[in-house]
């Protein structure tokens, strides 16, 4: 019979209890013993969800007080030496690690940190060095088993692979991580064998980085490494875990390792699974990831169903694992909390703990010819809604995007004719700007949380925001800045602000999701056709230009930013929302030009992670989403000037498309660690 599994629980809690437990140990307000106390009960109530949702396979060691990746490194004993003064107190050292340390004379930077794959999870970047020793530091999943076990749950730990491991880490002196491979190794011996004697049946190894183009050397890497790790005296099964993208060419080596079992991303990448069935040993069991992890839409079970039905075709349905896509960390918790969405939409969707009732209706599905269950006629409803929905579909939308003609992607002349009517400005030849956002401080927070409640009348609200906007307009003309910006105080989150004003977008109450650590973000749902009623920032800006007689620039967040941070619909391809997004952008840039603004700024710090994780998939996705980035920005005039702006990137990757998008001005910030760099260039 097939089994209902799960490959990782959302950590922070229904109510972000997490997120309240480590920012009171930070503040001092709480001791460790409490901060552990809270985690455990987190991990037990977890665990118990999951086992009365009818989970079989309950993953343990998912849980992490920051980061999955950093616990890896301290697992396996991977702690830069600048962190070495800390090996007294473990939970120091962690956070040190996590977050940086400054303690009187002591002053140790955080590693760095970066995206989890194409995903808007951010994780801790393990630092290796050339002859570093590796030892089971941590016994972490090995507590956390018997933990669960005493409560008479029976889990399968999840463990982060060698292999991804090591690659997800960067070497100092830029020289292969897998160098430290043999070193590496022992310690996920000692830890399996630890395991099976605990008396784990099932261990659940991610290695991700199968779905990459894998550098040289790493296929072979990978045949050893698994070879070795099978042949652990008393191991558990290994479930090799893939995510976010197909096997592809690596299809071959994933079905020939010596594991008991693979699973498969089949809501990203639905096509790998025939080939992987047919490369596959019979023996073999398959994990089928047919309900989307990644987002928040109800699962089609029927179509779902069907690939588990070719899959049991196959290996057996006693071989089947029903299973996410990925881990539930990157969805909302719990949607029966969400009072205030229209009951319609909220029909439509599916947080971690509906999915988890998917997961048992398609796996009882699998072995009953019972009539189907309820989650499947909920999944219909939910589809037939979405489908004919007036709210989802907008004609005029419809109509406008096949009007998009290649004309209105190119500004009117080439960048040296702007250049020269741009001279109107009055600016130097090097002028100086800021990025936009001014610091939200404790006060601006105070005052837009008490009108939110009601406790400040619009006009009181309206009328403290003015006055910041003054002061900050104030002190840049004294600071002698050649083109001012307003500091964005009347908004509360960069994409969010948008997609409130935006038709398509819907916003929940408790969406949260972690973006890492204790940082969560409570991403918009874009539901249906994008357009935009009405100007979004126009009478802030004209109000800003008013109080100077220098160039005020106006802020916007770009298409494909707003398009990456949030939760996209699946019934259409992203790039057809994103174009559509651009359209109303492009008129928020109309509108602003016409008011007066000389000067706009178009963000796109996410273009970067939106790119595809194989290499081959690139130049397609960059095409589109230069085109929308275009698309907004290419409606003005020669005379006014459009910056773009990007942090935070690889910008290696990216440069040729940067400069594709032809803007006037570009403006990026370097991250590195610890230290950014800001430059002002103008594009050629």
């Amino acid at each position: 019979m097939a089994v209902a599994t799960n490959l990782g629980f959302p950590r922070i809690g229904r109510h972000r209890e997490l997120k309240r437990a480590l920012e009171d140990f930070w503040a001092g307000k709480i001791e460790e013993p409490v901060l552990l106390a809270a985690s455990r009960q987190l991990r037990a109530r977890h665990w118990q969800l999951q086992r009365e949702s009818g989970i079989a396979q309950i993953p343990s060691n998912d849980f992490s007080l920051y980061d999955h990746v950093l616990d890896a490194a301290v697992m396996v004993g991977a702690i830069p030496t600048r962190y070495g003064s800390l090996r007294s107190d473990p939970i120091s050292q962690y956070f040190a690690m996590a977050r940086g340390l400054q303690d009187g004379a002591l002053d140790l930077p955080a590693l760095e940190m970066t995206k989890w794959f194409d995903t808007n999870y951010h994780y801790i970047v393990p630092e290796f060095s050339l002859g570093m020793p590796f030892e089971l530091a941590s016994r972490k999943p090995i507590e956390e088993f018997l933990e669960a076990k005493a409560l008479g749950i029976a889990t399968r730990p999840v463990l982060l692979g060698p292999i991804s491991f090591l690659l997800l880490g960067k070497m100092a002196g830029g020289m292969p991580p897998l160098v430290l491979l043999d070193a590496l190794l022992p310690v996920y011996e000692v830890l399996l064998t630890e395991l099976g004697r605990a008396g784990a049946g099932w261990v659940q190894i991610d290695e991700p980085s199968l779905v990459l183009d894998l550098p040289e050397g790493t296929q072979s890497a990978l045949s050893t490494t698994y070879e070795r790790l099978s042949k652990v005296a008393g191991c558990p099964r290994l479930l090799l875990t893939t995510y976010f993208a197909g096997l592809e060419t690596h299809t071959k080596l994933a079905a020939s390792l010596p594991v008991a079992g693979i699973h498969l991303d089949l809501v990203r990448a639905p096509k790998q699974l025939d080939p992987l069935l047919r490369a596959l040993p019979r023996d073999r069991f398959l994990s089928a990831g047919v309900v989307d992890g990644r987002n928040v839409w109800r699962t089609d079970l029927d179509a779902a169903l069907k690939l588990l039905l070719r899959a049991a075709d196959v290996v057996g349905p006693e071989h089947v694992f029903v299973a996410p896509s990925c881990s539930l960390l990157h969805c909302p918790v719990d949607l029966s909390f969400e009072k205030g969405l229209d009951p319609g939409r909220r029909s439509w969707l599916s947080f971690a703990m509906d999915k988890l009732l998917e997961i048992r209706a398609l796996t009882q599905a699998l072995y009953t010819s019972d009539a189907p269950s309820e989650e499947f006629e909920k999944s219909r409803r939910a589809r037939a809604g979405r489908r004919n929905s007036n709210r989802v579909h907008n004609q005029a939308v419809a109509t406008r995007i096949r009007t998009i003609t290649e004309d209105m992607t190119r500004r009117r002349s080439i960048y040296t004719i702007r250049r020269e009517r741009q001279r109107s400005l009055g600016l130097p030849l090097l002028p100086t700007t800021t990025i936009g956002s001014f610091p939200q401080t404790a006060e601006v927070r105070k005052v837009r949380a008490e009108f939110k409640a009601g406790k400040r009348d619009r006009a009181t609200y309206e009328a403290f925001l003015r006055e910041e906007i003054a002061r900050a307009v104030l002190l840049q003309e004294s600071l002698g800045l050649d083109v001012l910006v307003h500091g964005e105080f009347e908004r509360n989150d960069m994409v969010e602000y948008f997609g409130e004003q935006l038709s398509g977008f819907a916003f929940t109450e408790n969406g949260w999701v972690q973006s890492y650590g204790s940082r969560c973000v409570k991403p918009p749902i874009i539901y249906g056709d994008v357009s935009r009623p009405s100007p979004m920032t126009v009478e802030w800006m004209k109000y800003a230009q008013s109080l100077t007689k220098r160039p005020m620039k106006a802020m916007l967040t770009g298409p494909v930013t707003i398009l990456q941070w949030s939760f996209v619909r699946d019934d259409q391809p992203r790039a057809e929302t994103c174009r559509q997004i651009a359209l109303a952008l492009r008129d928020e840039v109309a509108d602003l030009e016409a008011a007066g603004l000389r000067v706009i700024q178009i963000d796109e710090p996410a273009i970067r992670e939106g790119l595809p994780l194989r290499r081959a998939a690139w130049q397609e996705y960059l095409d589109w989403a230069v085109e929308c980035s275009r698309l907004a920005a290419s409606g003005v005039k020669d005379e006014t000037q459009i910056h773009t702006h990007m942090c935070c990137s690889e910008f290696n990757d990216i440069i040729g498309a940067i400069a594709t998008m032809d803007a006037d001005v570009s403006l990026a910030l370097q991250d590195g660690s610890p230290k950014c760099i800001c430059a002002f260039s103008v594009s050629q």
